[in-house]
């Protein structure tokens, strides 16, 4: 097995062939286009991915498969965080970047030629916080860059960019990962036991990074064990069994979001098996006899209730709905369907 420190350049993104392949290709044969919207939600790797991009631009022994060598001064610069070729764009205000900094940290900025590299690159992390007035700003620049600018805009949400950034941009858009992939990373990379790969690629929803940090944490692997003890007893809880989830669930507020996801993964398990009786795609295989009987008296409508339950209360507690009132409902709704 591979250690995660022993990975190289590209290897560290999981499940985006298409586009590594694609930003390779462009470094081949020098066709680096002047600007990129990197795409994807936090955690799909999209950072990760727009990091190695800059420093395989500037890496001066790129190996032949068009991987950074991770050696040179110029990547040891990059990994430091501290290249003068690479510059970040940052903002005071954490709702919006303003047209005061891409002016002052961008546009005014990009007729200095590079200190030491073929390429000057600029990285505007959360570009769906660019203020219209900033986008604007920052157009001509893009539609009429020095030769060796390249600017890399990071955004969750690409769609809420101004349509003449878009068309002017490579927009690469990061895919949901499979299970598959996410397991089997998180297994060979991390040392993570089979069964904890298979809840946290599932928890993980495609997104390499949420499974990353749940197998990096202490207690992830405590939270799934106490939602699914509460999924096991919920169809018969009495009032007072019911009130004492509710007083566990209120004790842990920081991680209710995590508990509802796993809710869902429970019960997404027992609709699966309820249609399909196989034990082999479940992610709870090891609470099968739980699994096979919540499946048993639960109808199709009744589970569909109870996901459409589970996803309502996600949303009432963003809404900041009263927390006690939000579970009680959840937990009634669990239980009777």
């Amino acid at each position: 097995m591979r250690d995660l420190d022993e990975l190289r350049g590209f290897d560290r993104i999981v499940g985006q062939d298409e586009i590594v392949g694609h930003l390779k290709h462009s470094i081949q044969t020098g066709k680096i286009s002047h600007a990129y919207i990197f795409g994807g939600e936090d955690g799909s790797g999209k950072n990760m991915l727009a990091s190695l991009f800059a420093m395989d631009l500037l890496c001066r022994d790129r190996s032949k498969d068009g991987d950074p060598c991770m050696r040179c001064t110029s990547c040891k610069k990059a990994l430091g965080g501290n290249h003068p070729d690479i510059l970040y764009v940052t903002h005071s205000k954490p709702a919006s970047i303003g047209v005061d900094d891409v002016r002052a940290q961008l546009v005014d900025t990009i007729d200095i030629r590079p200190y030491e590299s073929d390429y000057k690159i600029y990285i505007i992390d959360e570009a769906e916080k660019l203020t219209p007035s900033a986008q604007n700003a920052i157009l001509k620049t893009i539609e009429e860059p020095p030769e060796y600018a390249v600017i890399l805009l990071l955004a969750d949400n690409p769609d809420v960019l101004l349509p003449t950034i878009r068309s002017r941009c490579v927009v690469l858009n990061m895919k949901p990962v499979s299970d598959t992939e996410v397991r089997d990373y998180l297994i060979q990379n991390m040392h993570v036991p089979d069964y904890q790969a298979e809840i946290e690629a599932s928890y993980a929803q495609g997104n390499i990074g949420r499974a990353i940090r749940a197998a990096e944490s202490s207690e992830f692997i405590q939270i799934v064990q106490g939602a699914v003890r509460l999924m096991k007893s919920s169809q018969n809880m009495d009032t007072a069994e019911m009130i004492e989830a509710m007083k566990f669930m209120s004790a842990d507020k920081q991680n209710v979001y995590e508990y509802l996801d796993i809710f869902g993964m429970w019960f997404r398990d027992v609709l699966l098996f309820k249609a399909t009786r196989e034990v082999d795609n479940l992610v709870f295989k090891d609470e099968i006899n739980y699994v096979r009987q919540r499946a048993s008296t639960s109808s199709y409508e009744g589970l569909e209730t109870i996901q459409k339950a589970i996803e309502t209360a996600k949303q009432r507690l963003r809404a900041n709905v009263n927390f006690d009132l939000v579970m009680e409902l959840l937990f009634l709704t669990i239980r009777e369907n």
